[in-house]
């Protein structure tokens, strides 16, 4: 069945309650969507804060952060606080104006706890009164994006969305040895980088991806994987309703990507070729390659 969404995406969710355990012990000090990058324009910025941005700056008016109960204050006092009286004179005039717009920014953000961590899915379920049946973005929360053109990567998925009125799921390709750990896709092609998407599943063997993942065009070594940005409907929460009251689990988890296919079987679902890089900050090697590459790009 297919559905027609009409109305713009003002919201995004950012699931940002995982435990970092592939950064620890460093996530025992801080949690990893505060981990400093440096930013294309010099600053030195945690990663929750250039997620946020580039919502923004795509058009996103309301923003839901959704954290463990123990750590609302620490991103409420980033995003809300101004420094303590006895600093903020000693910050830079530049710096005393960024504290500002860093609350005009914090204005947009709401956060929301996942009480018990049971998973991606579980963490995505937790922002389903917020959303408020409205279409909505979904980023991850260690992930920063890198456009390959003036439009941000954000922009050319909500672009998409706007132009198709279907689930749209940004895509990248992966070489096969990697793909175990991401997401996955098949589909068929509609026409240059836009696909339908026919099966979504949460990292495949090589062995299954040769058999059920092969997508026409892609070379033989790489496979199509989510590449982190999705505009959904809210159609979403119903299956991860569904399989939380059933305790349909994966790996022991509430998982996104099999309500993702549930919700591309009910109402279909567009893939979208990203044009730029993504970025993992939650694993060390990543982390270290991101604040290598990240600064330098244009």
């Amino acid at each position: 069945m297919q559905t027609n969404h009409t109305r713009k995406i003002r919201k995004a969710v950012i699931p940002a309650a995982g435990f970092g355990t592939r950064l620890y012990p460093a996530t025992k000090a801080i949690k990893k969507e505060l981990f400093p990058i440096i930013d294309k324009d010099g600053r030195a910025k945690p990663v929750i804060q250039i997620i946020v941005e580039e919502a923004v700056n795509a058009g996103i008016e309301e923003v839901a952060i959704i954290v463990q109960t123990s750590d609302r204050s620490l991103f409420e006092d980033f995003f809300k606080s101004p420094p303590k009286p006895e600093l903020f004179p000693k910050l830079s005039p530049q710096n005393q104006k960024y504290s500002q717009y860093l609350q005009i920014l914090g204005s947009k953000i709401t956060i929301l706890t996942q009480d018990i961590q049971e998973g991606y899915g579980h963490a995505v379920f937790c922002a389903k009164e917020w959303v408020n049946n409205q279409p909505f973005l979904l980023m991850l929360g260690d992930h920063i994006y890198a456009s390959d053109t003036n439009k941000s990567c954000t922009a050319q998925v909500l672009d998409i969305y706007n132009k198709v009125n279907q689930n749209t799921i940004g895509l990248t390709t992966m070489p096969a040895e990697t793909i175990h750990k991401a997401g996955c896709i098949a589909g068929t092609w509609q026409q240059d980088s836009i696909l339908s998407v026919t099966q979504v599943y949460e990292k495949p063997s090589i062995e299954y991806a040769r058999q059920h993942l092969r997508v026409q065009g892609i070379p033989e070594d790489k496979f199509l994987c989510i590449f982190g940005l999705y505009a959904l409907s809210p159609k979403l929460f119903d299956f991860l309703e569904e399989n939380i009251k059933n305790d349909s689990r994966d790996r022991g988890e509430f998982q996104l990507t099999s309500a993702l296919d549930q919700l591309r079987a009910a109402e279909e679902m567009i893939g979208y070729v990203v044009e730029g890089r993504c970025f993992d900050t939650g694993m060390p090697d990543a982390y270290l390659q991101t604040m290598i590459d990240f600064r330098k790009i244009k």
